[in-house]
């Protein structure tokens, strides 16, 4: 069982953030402790200075990691929660990375079935490629309820109302230009069955997500969460 449990790894979110923010956090605390007064030509830089910015860097780096270490666990599970699950839906993970939220979700289907797509974006998530997904999959036993297709969120394959149920973690942001995220949230919208929920993620552009869901036809909900997360929950209407 241990050596199961060591193979599952979901890795650590935006990790050259963290590393940036953790680095010139320790700097200018090293130079505060230490008193390391220091000149630039004319300009002197004294120790005192750097406590603010070396403690808000520091604390800003703990903070994303305990999210990628506890605190996206704690959010897959309450939006996963927000879901009334029967276990013969039909999932769609947008942004799957290391498989968190598609492998959630498989361990509450039946007789559904879970996709996830992704383009694979290393600096959004370390070692963040399908191989690892895969094996994530096989380790946590829901291999016959997943797959994992290499797909742009804002060109999807699937024919229209394909999938019961939407999700997506920390995603969206990621896409540039804005007019690229609009595409996105409109192949999400079009790709939902009437009845069909989605509960999408993000610390950014949520309030944008949600308006291009209600231009969509959704009903939409903006709910927070894991601080500075917000969700945006959303049905698509049935038509009369």
């Amino acid at each position: 069982m241990n050596a199961k449990r060591e193979r599952i790894d979901y890795g650590i979110d935006a990790p050259r953030v963290v590393f940036n923010l953790a680095f010139w956090g320790l700097v200018a605390l090293v130079i505060a402790v230490f008193r390391l007064d220091f000149r630039i030509g004319i300009f002197v830089f004294p120790h005192r200075g750097f406590w603010f910015p070396g403690v808000i860097l520091t604390a800003q780096a703990i903070i994303m990691l305990e999210y990628s270490l506890a605190g996206k666990f704690r959010q897959r599970d309450k939006m996963l929660g927000m879901i009334a699950w029967v276990g013969t839906e039909t999932v769609l993970d947008v942004g799957t990375g290391r498989g968190l939220l598609l492998i959630g979700a498989a361990k509450r289907l039946t007789t559904g079935r879970a996709i996830g797509i992704d383009i694979w974006s290393q600096k959004d998530l370390s070692a963040n490629r399908p191989e690892r997904t895969q094996a994530n999959i096989e380790a946590e036993g829901v291999a016959a309820r997943c797959e994992v297709r290499n797909e742009a969120a804002q060109k999807m394959s699937f024919p229209d109302a394909t999938f019961d149920v939407v999700v997506s973690n920390q995603c969206l942001h990621n896409i540039d230009p804005l007019e690229q995220r609009d595409k996105a949230c409109a192949e999400i919208a079009r790709v939902l069955k009437p009845g069909g929920r989605l509960v999408l993620s993000d610390f950014i552009h949520t309030k944008h997500y949600a308006d291009q869901f209600r231009k969509a036809g959704l009903r939409v909900k903006l709910i927070g969460w894991y601080p500075p997360l917000r969700l945006v929950f959303a049905e698509k209407t049935i038509a009369p």
